[in-house]
């Protein structure tokens, strides 16, 4: 009778079934230390390449394909838009530029009841158009607009809640740095995934506008009546021209994309210049407002190549332990075929959200995702399905209490506001934005019209 040692008995089974669950298993415990993201994923994946060697699961001249992936990494002109984006966005914020947009429509609908919240959703669209990026346009608002309208006597809980929703708005109306991640990850082209994020974008904002209408009118004690203030053709003149500058600006990137004038790479270098010029046009341009940003730029800049260096290190070792054909099984063999997958991705999704930010969901689990939702939905149905993952990654970063932009907000938020506050705020946009992300499910074509028209 032959002995078997527990070593041969370890490689004798699917190592697949060990090392694939193993790797997430071990991010996810180096993830709740606290360690950074980026060298987490590097961490795991030279472990696992270790043990893999040791038991001969795949041979040491795999991992040489390294250093070619980082080199496509460095080659790809799409995520030259990421800088640019980051820049225009910051620039627009250190400048002042924003806050003069917020106080001016302030004004003009600060004559009606609830005017304020709705320069909020209308201001956060507008922000959302220009930055792209959450933490900016909460924080910028919060710091703006919450102690304005808590002076104007509006429920503590719907101020922080209209606030923190129109900050998430970044994530899903274009140009988003969220959505020219996904398009790479996807490989689908970022003006497609402009143009489908568009109609479902305005919807989102659409239904904050209409949810500060109807909760003026059912509940009025939530929100002040404002003093009827007259605006002089001064005054209003001087309002159109803190308006049209940020709303050229955007025509100018969106409008360059969606005509085929430029692309996103392109758009995005457009816009770091037409924000400069701005900045410099209404005297908030100097040496130190350019170093802050161009530090800001830079920070996020690095921190994306290096979560997306070591996701590509982790995504590599995953292949070749066999995880990735594991993960493909399991999505294709879900119980109710197409309906099963968008369930059980979008909730896995939903869930991450809570913990880490998009750039780690987006180069780690959509890769994992895209090949079942090929076969599963097909090729031409992966622009809506990118669309999807960002109104879901807008839920989650509001969704308590993890929630980014809730936290985002209680940085900035007097110590008058409460934590409870703010959750009890964002529970009804919440339940606004899943209603949304339903819509947008059920109705793909709320999605793929716009691009079809471009097409035709």
């Amino acid at each position: 009778m032959i002995e078997i040692g527990i070593f041969d008995y370890i490689i004798s089974f699917d190592t697949a079934l060990i090392l694939g669950p193993g790797m997430f298993l071990t991010l996810c415990i180096a993830l709740l230390t606290g360690y950074p993201v980026a060298f987490c994923l590097g961490g795991t994946a030279v472990l696992f390449t270790g043990i893999g060697i040791l038991l001969g699961v795949f041979e040491p001249q795999f991992i040489t394909a390294l250093p070619q992936r980082i080199m496509g990494i460095m080659a790809n002109f799409t995520l030259l838009a990421i800088p640019a984006f980051v820049f225009m966005g910051s620039m627009l914020e250190k400048s002042g530029l924003a806050e003069r947009l917020l106080e001016s429509i302030g004004k003009i609908l600060g004559r009606i009841r609830g005017g304020l919240a709705l320069a909020v959703v209308l201001v956060g669209s507008l922000l959302a158009a220009t930055t792209g990026v959450v933490a900016a346009t909460v924080t910028t608002m919060g710091l703006i607009s919450l102690p304005a309208m808590l002076k104007a006597g509006y429920n503590r809980s719907l101020a922080t809640g209209v606030i923190a929703a129109s900050g998430t708005l970044g994530q899903i109306i274009p140009p988003s740095i969220v959505l020219v991640v996904l398009a790479d990850q996807l490989g689908i082209s970022v003006g497609d995934l402009f143009l489908g994020s568009l109609i479902p974008g305005l919807l989102m904002a659409g239904a904050f506008a209409s949810y500060v209408l109807v909760i003026s009118i059912v509940k009025p004690e939530l929100v002040p009546e404002q003093k009827s203030i007259d605006l002089t053709p001064i005054q209003i003149s001087k309002l159109i021209q803190v308006m049209i500058p940020p709303l050229g600006l955007i025509f100018l990137v969106l409008g360059s994309i969606f005509f085929g004038i430029a692309t996103p790479t392109e758009a995005g270098t457009l816009g770091a210049l037409g924000a400069m010029g701005l900045a410099a046009f209404n005297s908030g341009f100097s040496n130190q407002a350019l170093s802050k940003v161009c530090d800001e730029t830079l920070r996020t800049t690095s921190m994306v190549m290096a979560i997306l260096l070591g996701s590509t290190a982790f995504s590599l070792v995953f292949r070749g332990v066999g995880g990735d054909q594991l993960i493909a099984d399991l999505l294709l063999n879900l119980p109710g075929g197409k309906v099963g997958f968008i369930a059980f991705s979008m909730f896995t999704i939903f869930i991450l959200g809570f913990f880490i930010d998009f750039f780690e969901i987006a180069f780690i689990a959509v890769p994992l995702l895209l090949p079942a939702a090929k076969q599963l939905l097909g090729p031409e149905a992966i622009v809506w399905l990118g669309v999807v993952i960002g109104a879901n990654l807008q839920t989650s970063f509001l969704t308590p209490p993890f929630g980014f932009a809730l936290f985002y907000l209680r940085g900035v938020a007097p110590k008058s506001i409460s934590t409870r506050d703010i959750y009890f705020g964002a529970i009804p946009f919440v339940i606004l934005q899943i209603s949304v992300l339903l819509l947008i499910i059920t109705l793909p074509g709320l999605v793929n019209w716009l691009p079809n028209l471009a097409y035709s």
